[in-house]
């Protein structure tokens, strides 16, 4: 008897998957890249490398090259390329790499709120509970010990995950109305958002990069699987899940991000930072169950 063929939410479940490790250990490789290089040089160079890989697919494949939604691509490309990766990877000069991944995950409760504001999505008991908790490790983060101490690059990782949740919002939006050519959106959104990357890069003074094998292998990864594979297995979630599943999917990939960190670079957690991170984790977990269930009855 032939096997059922998988179904659509089953692989949108499946890329959620592949992607959350590619993106949790992305923050090591990140980490290792801006000992290297400029954040914005790096951030410039793995965005556009990534665009041009993805403009090479289209080529071959003889796709249209100019997407329809140019003005779309671009909004989402200044939120979820311009500001993640620049304001993120700023982050990482000074921050460790396992603490700035949680703190950009908290992504998903940015979509949440968002969504509730501008696409109607209804937020239930449970997940106003885990905001609250997600909220109260942000605080325990941010106030460690020593107040002053990583306070410019803990405050840069939640900018950029606003930012990032602004473009879900933004590219669930564009969805709503119309279905997106992944590869050709995906594309044109890393381009375009390379645009402000490239132009911060030459505005501020840097050292040259240092071209060592550790960079190489560095870009490498962010350019290929970090970045135009990821991209196009988030946005095809996206497009088969609702905004808040789909963010609240991506739990494990900040897990992966602490415990690759804890054991490539050994990084420690301490105190309020360690249960802020728990609390803010045990409330994704929370309030991915509670918007998850729906589904499962449908």
């Amino acid at each position: 008897m032939m096997s059922k063929k998988p179904s659509a939410q089953g692989l949108a479940i499946l890329a959620l998957v592949v992607l959350v490790m590619i993106w949790g250990y992305n923050w090591v490789v990140m980490k290792i890249a801006v000992q290297y290089a400029a954040p914005f040089d790096y951030a410039a160079l793995r965005v556009l490398l990534g665009g041009l890989s993805l403009l090479l697919v289209l080529a071959w494949r003889r796709q249209p090259i100019w997407p329809k939604r140019a003005g779309g691509a671009f909004v989402v490309g200044a939120l979820q390329m311009s500001g993640f990766y620049g304001l993120s990877t700023w982050a990482l000069v000074n921050g460790a790499a396992g603490k700035t991944a949680v703190l950009n995950y908290a992504m998903p409760f940015w979509v949440l709120l968002l969504a509730w504001l501008t696409l109607g999505e209804q937020v239930r008991g449970v997940q106003w509970v885990s905001v609250a908790a997600a909220l109260t490790g942000l605080i325990c983060i941010l106030m460690p010990l020593s107040l002053a101490e990583g306070l410019l690059s803990k405050e840069l990782a939640i900018l950029s995950s606003m930012s990032w949740a602004g473009g879900v919002i933004v590219a669930k939006r564009l969805q709503q109305r119309s279905p997106l050519d992944l590869l050709s959106f995906t594309t044109w959104q890393m381009l375009f958002g390379s645009v402000p990357l490239i132009f911060i890069a030459l505005l501020v003074p840097s050292q040259p990069i240092e071209w060592s094998p550790a960079f190489i292998a560095a870009m490498v990864y962010s350019v290929i699987p970090g970045n135009a594979i990821a991209w196009l297995l988030w946005f095809y979630a996206l497009s088969r899940l609702p905004a808040g599943v789909a963010g609240l999917g991506t739990l494990a990939a900040p897990v992966i991000g602490v415990l690759a960190a804890r054991i490539q670079l050994g990084e420690e957690l301490r105190g309020l930072e360690a249960v802020g991170m728990v609390l803010i984790l045990g409330a994704l977990a929370l309030n991915a169950m509670q918007a998850i269930r729906p589904q499962e009855r449908a």
